[in-house]
């Protein structure tokens, strides 16, 4: 493996791991080597991966957080330095949709649940981490966004701009690192392609789709020393 693309022995945490794209970013940072750490709101989500990865017992640490409660994702963060004695990456990848209505006639419980699930989650993950990434000589966080958040539409207006919201928090984390240190970037895709909505819907094409397997190629290469000099960025994976 090219060495400047090589994430051996780093601790690299997934916010969100239980979900459509968690597994795929979670084996493709554990190919590079890295020591993948996945949370999710239930344990059973978690255990799931990590059945499916296979991973020995020292590249692996799943548990049951609260990604929206502060203490638990301090807890989270104490408990993989008590482990590993250090965090060296953070992935964002909790998810959530609300919309569809005008916005005018969209119920702002839609908001309240969009702001909790795509914003203050990524608030409270890399406030309790960023001591962690600083220290670290490859800190890395990444983002995985939506075009909405630059094209919002007027019946997806809660969601485009919870997501804007949170890009803008990241671009603002990117600039609390100085030259040569740690890095924020966020991937912007359309819509994202699992596995299983490939195995559910033989032969259908998904043409604005992203599969999740060219998400987590990026996720390691922006984690990799290779893109030690990317900050603050929005690497757009959006298909034609």
């Amino acid at each position: 493996m090219d060495e400047r693309r090589s994430l051996e022995g780093r601790v690299i945490a997934i916010a969100g791991i239980g979900g459509g794209l968690g597994p795929s970013v979670a084996a493709r940072l554990a190919e590079a080597g890295a020591i993948v750490a996945g949370a999710n709101l239930k344990q059973a989500d978690v255990d799931a991966v990590g059945e499916e990865l296979g991973l020995p017992a020292e590249q692996w640490d799943g548990r049951a957080v609260d990604l929206t409660d502060e203490d638990a994702v301090a807890g989270w963060r104490d408990a993989l330095v008590d482990r590993f004695g250090r965090v060296d990456g953070l992935i964002h990848l909790v998810g959530g949709w609300r919309g569809g209505q005008p916005l005018h006639e969209e119920p702002l419980a839609d908001w309240d649940l969009l702001h909790r699930l795509l914003i203050r989650t990524v608030q409270l993950t890399t406030r309790a981490f960023h001591d962690q990434l600083a220290a670290s000589a490859h800190g890395r966080f990444v983002l995985v966004s939506a075009k909405q958040a630059q094209r919002p539409s007027n019946g997806n207006a809660a969601y485009a701009a919870a997501k804007a919201a949170a890009e803008a928090w990241t671009l603002a984390y990117a600039d609390g690192f100085g030259p040569g240190g740690a890095t924020a970037n966020i991937i912007v895709v359309d819509a994202i392609l699992t596995p299983r909505m490939r195995a559910e819907n033989p032969g259908k094409k998904f043409p604005t789709f992203t599969p999740t397997e060219h998400i987590a190629d990026a996720i390691a290469w922006l984690c990799s020393d290779g893109a030690a000099e990317m900050n603050g960025t929005r690497l757009a994976l959006t298909m034609p």
